[in-house]
């Protein structure tokens, strides 16, 4: 449906239609899960889709210190290979089934089989050799090689636990409907519309950070998808949602002086936005070319001047709020366009076509960016277009694509482009691993998130001893040496730090956040209209 139409759609159903009942809330969101399943799903978002029904082993404070929920406790041995948990015994899947430590081993199990095709949770906890269940409130986990990053990356909706009977479904009832322990019971998800949750009863288990452990507040959560701006925006404001997402940078003003409603924000963790250069091959194959492309176009104002300083310019490939961080990362290159200029020169981009772009031995310098703006998020597409007319002034012909995701995958797996946009979260520095260690760049058999085809044995050897202490000051020595090489090499431009930007009623309340920095729904409460 075009924007005008589904804003005319939701204006003329009336506030009157949205006086439901206060223990139901609505909120409207800008992304829709590719699967539902965490385990094997590509996309960070899966977090939000799935915390509501999947329960996870731990949780993480806001002071980032791992607490219980639905292990009581655990250890790790003195090799830092095995992790022992020991579980509740009151647990329940909401198909009636037990939750004990042979569900924890076929979860784990489930993550680290081939055959789930798993992009984003098994590399997380990649040197898995197995589980162990001792008894049925103990399971031990078991590593080739010491990772540190597993306790927290745990607490992440990725490890949620979904019930073994589910996970024997099969991947394409997986992809429609999990099913878990959490406060809500997934109703129906009808995909590019919606997605219903009901309440959990017998729910007792919340996790040691929640403020209660009973069932949640809600009767329903309802997620519904609106993609278009404008369409999610005036939800918010007649009323047809208590909550968006992404809430517009240029209406965030607006937004907050409306006596009806409030802008919470939380940045994310994890990855900034940023474009990740092939350093294998094509055009930025030359160290020059990509110097030049990083200092030659001024990222940092751009992304003021685009989002209204709702989002802070990135100079990492880390974002601020997460462990690890280098903030020495902020002082290590410039905006220098007559620099950048000097670098393409050297390079041998020193001739000019008719249209005033660069050109070495005839042919045109040309960047090719398999750009996805069916999932394009907070004003991407507009941010490209400013990236590519700035690149014009330095020469560059940069072909911002427009390709499906059906197009987009083999081409990333084959490394067919010159340039690809990237943003991950995570709650530990380790997402530097995915980023830039060899083992990650993607082949047709196997996707990685190093989409940059970065490797260099130095970088390999600080991220794997990072992995092998829990000397949490060792660890950001050794991740503040991966950001500052990767920068001074180049493999990486970024360009603004994420933030959840969430517009909410002020008849809500309790919203929640998860350590992801998307907004969690089992304390949150409608009051009367």
């Amino acid at each position: 449906m075009p924007a005008v139409l589904a804003a005319l759609a939701l204006s003329s159903a009336g506030c009157g239609a949205r006086q439901a009942a206060a223990d139901t809330l609505v909120f409207a969101v800008d992304d829709e899960p590719l699967v539902l399943d965490p385990h094997a799903s590509p996309q960070d978002s899966a977090a939000l889709f799935t915390r509501p029904v999947l329960d996870s082993l731990v949780s993480l404070g806001p002071d980032g210190r791992v607490e219980p929920w639905l292990a009581t406790a655990w250890s790790v041995s003195p090799d830092r290979r095995t992790y022992t948990f020991t579980l509740r015994e009151d647990v329940k899947f909401s198909d009636g089934t037990r939750f004990d430590a042979a569900a924890v081993k076929a979860n784990l199990d489930h993550i680290a089989d081939p055959k789930t095709q798993s992009r984003l949770a098994a590399h997380y906890m990649e040197p898995y050799t197995g589980s162990t269940v001792v008894d049925a409130r103990t399971v031990k986990v078991h590593f080739a090689r010491p990772h540190a990053p597993f306790l927290a990356a745990l607490s992440e909706a990725f490890f949620g636990m979904q019930s073994p009977a589910s996970l024997r479904r099969g991947p394409d009832v997986l992809a429609r409907h999990v099913v878990g322990s959490g406060p809500f019971v997934i109703e129906r998800f009808v995909p590019h519309q919606e997605i219903v949750y009901r309440r959990n009863p017998d729910y007792r288990w919340g996790p040691a950070t929640a403020r209660h452990t009973g069932p949640a507040r809600l009767a329903r959560l309802k997620f519904t998808i609106l993609t278009e701006d404008s369409v999610r925006l005036g939800a918010l404001t007649s009323g047809q949602a208590d909550a968006i997402a992404s809430v517009p940078p240029v209406t965030v003003r607006r937004v907050r002086a409306n006596p009806r409603l409030r802008v919470e924000t939380r940045p994310a963790p994890g990855g900034v936005y940023m474009y990740l250069p092939n350093v294998t091959r094509g055009v930025f194959a030359d160290r020059r070319v990509r110097e030049a492309f990083r200092i030659g176009i001024d990222h940092p104002t751009i992304v003021r001047r685009l989002y209204f300083g709702l989002f802070d310019p990135a100079f990492s490939p880390l974002s601020t709020s997460t462990p690890g961080y280098d903030p020495a990362t902020r002082e290590r290159w410039r905006f220098d366009r007559a620099a950048a200029g000097r670098l393409l020169d050297e390079a041998g981009w020193t001739g000019r076509d008719r249209q005033g772009y660069r050109t070495r031995n005839g042919r045109r310098l040309v960047v090719r960016w398999p750009f996805q703006r069916s999932v394009a998020r907070e004003q991407r597409a507009e941010l490209a277009e400013l990236v590519q007319a700035e690149a014009r002034r330095l020469g560059i012909d940069l072909r911002v694509g427009n390709v499906s995701q059906a197009e987009y995958f083999p081409r990333y797996a084959a490394g067919d482009y010159d340039l690809v946009d990237y943003v991950g979260r995570r709650i530990d520095g380790d997402m530097l691993r995915n980023l830039f260690a060899t083992s990650f760049i993607s082949t047709p058999d196997r996707f990685g998130q190093n989409g940059a085809r970065y490797s260099d044995r130095r970088v390999d050897g600080w991220l794997a001893a990072a992995l092998a202490t829990d000397d949490q000051a060792e660890r950001a020595d050794l991740y503040a040496r991966v950001q500052r090489k990767v920068m001074d090499e180049s493999a990486a431009f970024p360009v603004y730090v994420p933030a959840y930007v969430l517009g909410v009623s002020k008849t809500v309340h309790g919203i929640g956040w998860s350590p992801l920095a998307y907004p969690t729904f089992y304390e949150a409460w409608v009051s009367d209209r």
